[in-house]
């Protein structure tokens, strides 16, 4: 009866994960002569960002500034590359220079993540504090942006799509300083197509792009964009750059199943229960299970952690319960 059970239970894990990326949705990917990557897969975002002119035309977007004012752009590394398959465990993100010193620091999230703004909070600090050594003054501390590119609903309660955030008085709006701006891109808010637009908006569109007609279409209207989509079609083309792109779209796959998975057998688990927080209490219980065969697997709780989109406190509780 239990193997019956695991297989049932895998079979449906199974499905899941064929029914995760529809083909509709990524039609171009089966068809090796038509193959476009999608910039929402963060190793594709990346790679488009080391192109001099996309990143100028990106970064002149979110400063709200014409392209031409934007001189110099530098990337640094923040990550270093590994051979395994381990990489795809790591945080992709894009640190860039301006010419005044200005940090600006672009995350691409496909799944969900509750603790998004922890996260965010987290790391535009460690860049802001990280500027300085012991003994440094202060006036050394240059402004740090944060760019958030989101392929999830993280503001429901309204439909804005692009949000600017600075610290201020909460009482008269007055803000107190910019040295610290975040910046917050739901891709799935995007309104119907208009002519007219552009800057962060026309950007959204192509980042959130699901097929050549619609890369072809921005790139008539921009040339930065356009620049983007050449760089496109040329990453695509490479068959290393390929590889690398697949590995981290089976591993967004594979985090939207383990996901989706735990909340099934959560909603099981509270029904067999009865019990009024019954979904809640199985879906904790799954997600457990899977922190657990992670962490007997050799994988770090940081690495379980930013795999299943929670706080390192839980997963640090829940691998010791």
């Amino acid at each position: 009866m239990i193997a019956d059970k695991d297989k049932r239970d895998k079979d449906k894990i199974d499905e899941e994960k064929r029914n995760n990326y529809p083909k509709s949705e990524n039609a171009d990917a089966e068809n090796n002569d038509n193959f476009i990557m999608f910039p929402t897969v963060d190793f594709c975002f990346k790679e488009l960002m080391k192109n001099p002119k996309v990143r100028k035309g990106f970064v002149a977007a979110i400063l709200g500034k014409e392209p031409d004012t934007v001189r110099r752009t530098t990337v640094i590394e923040t990550e270093l590359r590994k051979e395994s398959e381990d990489d795809k465990l790591g945080i992709l993100d894009v640190l860039v220079e301006l010419e005044d010193g200005v940090k600006m620091n672009m995350e691409m999230q496909v799944p969900y993540f509750e603790y998004w703004a922890n996260r965010v909070l987290f790391y535009v600090s460690k860049i802001y504090t990280g500027q300085i050594q012991k003994g440094d003054d202060y006036d050394k501390l240059q402004k740090c942006i944060h760019v958030s590119i989101l392929d999830f609903i993280h503001f429901p309660q309204d439909n804005r799509c692009y949000r600017k955030i600075t610290l201020c008085d909460v009482e008269t709006g007055e803000q107190y300083t910019d040295l610290m701006e975040l910046h917050v891109l739901e891709l799935k808010k995007l309104p119907p197509e208009d002519q007219n637009e552009d800057g962060v908006i026309r950007w959204m569109r192509f980042l959130g792009g699901k097929s050549r007609k619609e890369f072809e279409d921005m790139a008539e209207k921009d040339e930065y964009i356009k620049e983007a989509y050449e760089d496109l079609k040329k990453l695509s083309l490479d068959e290393q750059k390929r590889l690398e792109y697949e590995v981290r779209q089976r591993a967004i796959r594979d985090h939207n199943s383990q996901m989706k998975s735990a909340e099934r057998r959560g909603i099981e688990i509270g029904e067999e229960r009865g019990e009024k927080r019954g979904i809640e209490i199985g879906t904790q219980s799954t997600l457990k299970r899977l922190v657990k065969a992670n962490v007997e697997s050799g994988k770090s709780l940081e690495e379980i952690a930013e795999f299943l989109g929670l706080d390192l406190s839980e997963v640090e509780k829940m691998s010791k319960e």
